[in-house]
C-alpha cells in the first residue's frame, strides 16, 4: 500500500511539474480590463517572488497615482531587515500598453529599465491583485489591507502556480501596522 501511495504522489508531482512547465511556455493572460480610477491607490504586498531590492523587506507598500498625462506614478516604500529599519522609497513611472484594457503596463525604473507589469488576476471588488510577468521571474500578491485570510492567500498562491510560477520561491511579506512612530504609507513623491 505504501508503494502505491508513493507512486501516486510521484505521478502527481510529475503532472504538476509538467503543467507548470506547459504554463511557463505561454504568455500570461492578463485580466480583460482594469478601471484605473479604482485601481490606483495603496496596495500592501502580501507575498512576492521578490526582486533584489525586495528580498528582505518589511511593511512593503506599493502606491499608484494616475497623472494628468495618463501615466502612473508609482511609489514603493519598505523597511529593509526589520520593522524599525530606515524607510526606503523607490519611485518610478508606468505607462499603460495600448489595447490591453489597462491590464499591461511598462514600468520605467531609474530611466534605464522598462519592466513588464501584468495585472494577471484582480478580485471583482479591487481588494486583491496578482501582478505577474511573462518571464515568471517575479510576482506580487497584493491587497488593500496589510493582511488577508489564509483561505484568500492560498487561493492566490494556487492562481500563481497555475500561471507557471515556482511557488516555493514565494516569500510572505512581514506587515505590522501602524508602524511605531513611523509615517503612514503615502502616495506623495516625485516620479519624474
Amino acid at each position: 500500500m505504501k508503494g502505491g501511495r508513493v507512486a501516486a504522489a510521484l505521478l502527481a508531482a510529475l503532472a504538476l511539474a509538467a503543467c507548470r512547465g506547459a504554463a511557463a511556455d505561454k504568455p500570461i493572460v492578463p485580466v480583460a480590463h482594469v478601471d484605473l480610477a479604482r485601481y490606483v491607490g495603496r496596495w500592501y504586498v502580501i507575498a512576492a517572488i521578490p526582486t533584489r531590492i525586495e528580498r528582505d523587506d518589511y511593511n512593503p507598500v506599493e502606491t499608484y497615482r494616475l497623472e494628468p498625462d495618463g501615466s502612473i506614478c508609482t511609489v514603493f516604500r519598505f523597511r529593509r531587515g526589520s520593522f524599525t529599519a530606515r524607510l526606503h522609497t523607490v519611485h518610478s513611472t508606468a505607462t499603460v500598453v495600448a489595447h490591453t484594457g489597462n491590464a499591461e503596463w511598462h514600468v520605467h525604473l531609474f530611466w534605464l529599465l522598462r519592466l513588464q507589469y501584468l495585472v494577471a488576476w484582480l478580485s471583482p471588488d479591487y481588494s486583491r491583485v496578482i501582478v505577474a510577468r511573462d518571464a515568471r521571474d517575479y510576482v506580487w500578491l497584493m491587497a488593500r489591507t496589510p493582511h488577508i485570510s489564509e483561505r484568500a492567500y492560498h487561493a492566490m498562491v494556487a492562481r500563481v502556480a497555475a500561471m507557471g510560477y515556482d511557488v516555493a520561491k514565494l516569500r510572505k511579506s512581514p506587515q505590522r501596522w501602524p508602524e511605531p512612530g513611523g509615517p503612514r504609507p503615502s502616495s506623495a513623491g516625485v516620479c519624474r
